[in-house]
């Protein structure tokens, strides 16, 4: 199974996810003509692409959909909280309404040879949820978009190969910084993002032995540094109570509008 993030950040994100006979794609909050030069650059077309998994509606997971939707005739599965919030987006235009596939949180989704298993999430959209996606006895978990976890957000994503986790703001420059001061406090909330401590905290429940690949994604391109993000996580695992530190498993940074290195899982 392998792992690819075509764009993450706050102005659009879109994650492939696929095996050699399999291919999805989480978010298209791109354009489709960005959506389908990632895919060329791994080596895919968007016909080859087998559905297309939403997290929730905000224009920076679905800007893309309406037209990959109408040209290629992709399914499309998400809640039914967050289909009737695409339905009503007139951002996204007209989609055929046999192509929305309903998921439910906590229910196993099968597509070909990968089992999907959307997991609630905290955040301010209609009915978010993050993706745990297995092959056989490889796992991979797809988190962002979350302002807090709980014991069910670490239950749900226990014993992953890769995981690939929001790690959005750094607190104090997102205090500091322009937004205004209701933004900054929906950012902070519960319903909102998880910052590069918080982040780590939640890291460090889910490590284990034979974890392989840590991906940090969505970040904020006005709150956040890569360098930053990856510096706090890492020192947010090293200062927790786990029996590992910062340096013992490989960590990467999501590219803002390029496509990052694929992760296959061994």
């Amino acid at each position: 199974m392998r792992l690819c993030s075509i764009a993450s950040g706050s102005s659009g994100n879109c994650v492939y996810v696929g095996s050699d006979t399999t291919h999805l794609l989480i978010d298209v909050g791109i354009s489709g003509k960005r959506t389908e030069a990632g895919l060329k650059e791994l080596g895919l077309k968007m016909n080859e692409i087998d559905g297309i998994f939403i997290t929730h509606e905000h224009a920076d997971h679905i800007s893309g959909l309406g037209v990959l939707a109408r040209k290629y005739g992709i399914p499309i599965y998400a809640t039914k909280g967050t289909i009737e919030a695409i339905r009503q987006s007139s951002s996204v235009g007209e989609i055929e309404e046999s192509l929305f596939q309903t998921i439910k949180p906590d229910e196993k989704c099968i597509v070909k040879d990968l089992s999907l298993y959307p997991m609630h999430t905290s955040h301010d959209a209609a009915d978010p949820v993050a993706y745990r996606i297995n092959h056989g006895t490889q796992k991979i978990g797809i988190v962002t978009d979350l302002g807090c976890y709980t014991d069910y957000t670490v239950e749900c994503l226990k014993d992953l190969d890769v995981l690939y986790l929001e790690a959005n703001h750094d607190v104090h420059m997102l205090q500091v910084g322009p937004y205004p001061y209701y933004l900054k406090q929906r950012i902070l909330g519960e319903r909102g993002h998880l910052s590069n401590e918080t982040a780590g905290k939640l890291l460090s429940r889910l490590l284990h032995d034979k974890m392989q690949t840590i991906v940090l994604g969505h970040l904020s391109k006005e709150n956040n540094l890569p360098e930053l993000a990856y510096e706090s996580v890492r020192v947010e695992v090293t200062m927790s109570d786990t029996k590992y530190n910062g340096n013992d498993f490989p960590v990467y940074v999501a590219k803002r509008s390029e496509v990052s290195d694929i992760i296959t899982v061994k």
